[in-house]
């Protein structure tokens, strides 16, 4: 493979992908139990997920950078701009390239289904800047884990039904909590394991605000709060889609185990793979629980 392309894939963060993929996933899975399911909406969604997750990967390497945060010995993976991989300049407009893309396809949804998704996509291009850029970003004043709960859970399972159903339900919503849930501990992963490094660079993330013990105990929450958004269904008689989603805790409890055993350093950077492995288990298993649930 050729060098510079490897540079891009590594900047991309193929690991933190998952957290794109499964809001799309557990929407359609819904769409398919309500009989309601386009493939080909889907598809475009999915396309749009990646590409603004791939898109809040290139901006948080370049303002990391940009404020000090990234620097050549930072103990987690190696970031594209810090390393001299790739100049700045060439980041930023990586980033605006692959937000033009996410924003043409979400136009073409709109001119097929509905004009006021524009909306939706300028707020979810404003908050993917303002997560890691601006004079007030959210990573930085400890708002990143409510920006993952809306834009990585809430916001694309609910959005993503409506274009396929054309209506808002209570259903798509809890999917959306117990996905952002899951998709929280990608980020927490990554505090935990930075907490010195973004102390030092008074980067307020919440484990800095809250300490590490609290980001210890906030990792394993948030998995059972996953789980426990899914036990709503039992009042909806989909058995499959609240009782799957409980095998995810095995998971989550030897992931958070071995987080709490490795405290600090290095170990730590495998904790995020596992960590955003374990999200796109629980969306698969939230899948397969609501086509179970549609025979």
């Amino acid at each position: 493979m050729n060098d510079r392309l490897k540079i891009w894939i590594l900047a991309a963060r193929p690991k933190t992908l998952a957290a794109g993929v499964s809001p799309v996933l557990v929407a359609s899975g819904l769409a398919i139990r309500d009989g309601v399911f386009r493939w080909q909406y889907a598809a475009v969604c999915l396309l749009i997920a990646v590409l603004f997750q791939v898109a809040s990967n290139f901006a948080n390497d370049y303002f990391d950078y940009k404020k000090g945060i990234d620097t050549p010995d930072r103990v987690g993976p190696k970031r594209a701009v810090a390393e001299g991989w790739v100049s700045p300049r060439q980041m930023l407009v990586a980033l605006y390239v692959v937000l033009a893309a996410a924003f043409v396809l979400g136009l073409m949804l709109m001119l097929v289904v509905d004009w006021r998704l524009l909306f939706v996509g300028v707020v979810v291009v404003v908050f993917a800047l303002a997560y890691s850029g601006g004079k007030y970003p959210l990573a930085y004043n400890g708002l990143g884990d409510v920006c993952v709960l809306v834009f990585y859970g809430i916001v694309p399972v609910v959005f993503t039904y409506y274009i396929q159903a054309m209506a808002f339900t209570v259903d798509a919503f809890v999917c959306g909590a117990a996905v952002g849930f899951a998709s929280i501990n990608i980020l927490v992963a990554n505090n935990y394991r930075d907490y010195s490094s973004d102390k030092q660079a008074n980067k307020r993330t919440t484990i800095v605000i809250f300490g590490k013990k609290f980001g210890e105990y906030f990792f394993l929450v948030n998995g059972f709060l996953a789980v426990a958004m899914c036990q709503y269904f039992w009042s909806r008689g989909l058995l499959y889609a609240a009782v799957l989603p409980l095998l995810y805790l095995i998971l989550h409890i030897i992931v958070w185990s071995e987080m709490v055993k490795i405290g600090e350093g290095s170990w730590l950077i495998a904790i995020l793979g596992k960590t955003a492995r374990n999200t796109l288990i629980f969306s698969v298993l939230l899948f397969v629980g609501f086509l179970l649930d549609s025979l």
